[in-house]
């Protein structure tokens, strides 16, 4: 019962004008960003992070509107990738096995509806699931010490790449490099400046809104002036929409689908690093084993649309549990949404259930809001957002770059802080050409200062014992987990990659 309190307070937070507005504008350029081949989330929120701030906005009407840009662009990834065989993002990749298909077939308008009732099942299953799994957590995290807590920044590090990685070694790399960046600025305990060469700009460290922005938009722009094409990969492209809603019968034969995969995504959301690739390709890799007796996915079996739908949208939400309840990111995005929590003065963990209620139930009450309205929005406007495929490359670009600079200045009217915003687009840039993950950089930036805080007093309390470190049951499960999801990777990780590789080579291969 308390809970359903609580939910209802959010509610009262969440529905007025302000934030049902905001939740409105996230959904449709989430949706938008994620229709656009190479955005995805991520870069969608961070794109819209300045935005955010600029509007002067509070904690819980910037992460109203981010979270539903969030949301918006898992909903937005599946267009691209039934219309024009293109995933919008990771995550939208096995949709293509079985949505384009069925765009050739001319049932383009039915898979894309389909599409967004399996996202909404999906998402709302996942935000229920972080109702009831988030403040469980938080009665566990109140158990941790100095220790534990290292040992769960360690665990999030650790299995960061998850098992669809692609090279565990550059993850590990990324992050040390965010650890490192984390080492700038003023040290809290010493007074010593650290790697500041004389910057009196640095000694408060280096501002990972500006390090976000940098190393997800200004790369992207960079990557756009290195392989100008002079426009979008959609142009040109006629794009049949066909008949819009599903029939009852394709409905009534998806919804088990859903249910199933959207348990399975919600669990692999909720598990440090996996995040929404791994829920939808193991959504569809289940349900392919369980259901397609005669052989039907990839060729444009309605299941194989709604199975990876539902679940990488239930992984986006349940990747919001341990970034809420525990301070750890669960995805990329998430990540994201930290830096915007860590940047209003918020600490995400235990106490933020107790400490900032209105924050935390009036964002859960907006997940349920933006996902009625995504539903509402998504099937009789698929239209308008198809044309948004459309848009030149070299028209969108600069307005990327345009709120960049603007919102970054306007959060904290520094040319210093656009130098370093370039400084991080280039090293974005140039670690995107080695296929670095970009995400561990963030994650360490963010956590850096968390983890070498709580290293030093642990030592501390025990008079100079490391051993204190593997001195507790919970701090030895937690370093036990983090070895296994080190491990893991590199011995399923590239058999797991070479599989979502080879049934999008050889299913996508269609459009040829």
């Amino acid at each position: 019962m308390e809970t359903l309190a609580n939910l209802g307070d959010g509610f009262a937070i969440a529905i007025t004008w302000q934030n049902l507005l905001l939740a409105l504008l996230g959904c449709f350029l989430g949706t938008i960003m994620g229709a656009l081949p190479g955005l995805g989330p991520s870069n969608g929120v961070a794109i819209l992070i300045p935005l955010a701030f600029t509007m002067g906005l509070g904690a819980t009407p910037s992460l109203i509107l981010l979270t539903s840009v969030y949301y918006g662009a898992m909903y937005g990834g599946r267009i691209s990738s039934i219309l024009l065989n293109i995933p919008g993002d990771e995550p939208a990749m096995m949709t293509c096995l079985d949505g384009y298909p069925m765009a050739k077939k001319g049932l383009a308008g039915e898979a894309l509806s389909l599409s967004g009732i399996a996202s909404f099942v999906g998402a709302f299953f996942a935000t229920w699931g972080l109702i009831l799994l988030a403040p469980q957590l938080v009665k566990i995290a109140l158990l941790f010490g100095p220790a534990e807590y290292f040992a769960l920044f360690a665990l999030a590090f650790m299995t960061l790449g998850g098992v669809s990685s692609t090279n565990q070694a550059k993850s590990a790399f990324a992050a040390a490099l965010g650890l490192g960046l984390a080492t700038i600025g003023v040290d809290t305990q010493t007074g010593v400046p650290r790697f500041t060469f004389g910057e009196v700009h640095l000694y408060d460290g280096l501002d990972f809104l500006v390090a976000i922005v940098g190393l997800f938009a200004l790369s992207e722009v960079f990557i756009f002036l290195e392989n100008r094409h002079g426009g979008s990969d959609a142009e040109g492209k006629k794009m049949v929409i066909g008949k819009l809603y599903p029939p009852m019968s394709m409905i009534k034969q998806t919804t088990p689908t859903m249910l199933r995969t959207s348990f399975l995504g919600f669990i692999a959301g909720v598990l440090p690093g996996a995040g929404a690739s791994l829920g939808s390709f193991i959504s569809y890799s289940m349900e392919k084993r369980l259901v397609d007796k005669e052989g039907t996915f990839g060729t444009g079996d309605p299941r194989g649309v709604a199975a990876p739908e539902a679940g990488n949208n239930a992984a986006a939400g349940g990747a919001l549990v341990p970034m809420l309840a525990l301070g750890v990111p669960g995805s990329g995005t998430t990540a994201v949404l930290l830096a915007v929590l860590l940047a209003l003065n918020i600490t995400p963990g235990p106490l933020l259930f107790t400490q900032n209620p209105d924050v935390v139930w009036g964002l859960i009450a907006a997940l349920f809001i933006a996902n009625f309205m995504l539903l509402a929005m998504n099937i009789p406007m698929v239209g308008l957002f198809t044309r948004v495929l459309m848009i030149p490359s070299r028209i969108l670009m600069p307005i990327v770059a345009m709120v960049s600079f603007v919102g970054i200045y306007g959060i904290s009217g520094s040319t210093f802080d656009l130098l370093v915003m370039i400084g991080f687009g280039v090293m974005g840039w140039g670690l995107r050409k080695l296929d670095v993950p970009l995400v561990p950089i963030i994650l360490g930036t963010l956590l850096g200062n968390a983890m070498e805080n709580n290293l030093r007093r642990a030592v501390t309390i025990d008079n100079g014992d490391w051993w204190t470190l593997i001195d507790s049951p919970l701090s030895l499960g937690l370093w036990a987990v983090a070895i296994i999801g080190f491990i893991l990777p590199l011995i399923f990780g590239a058999r797991v990659k070479a599989k979502m590789r080879q049934r999008r080579d050889e299913e996508g291969a269609i459009s040829d």
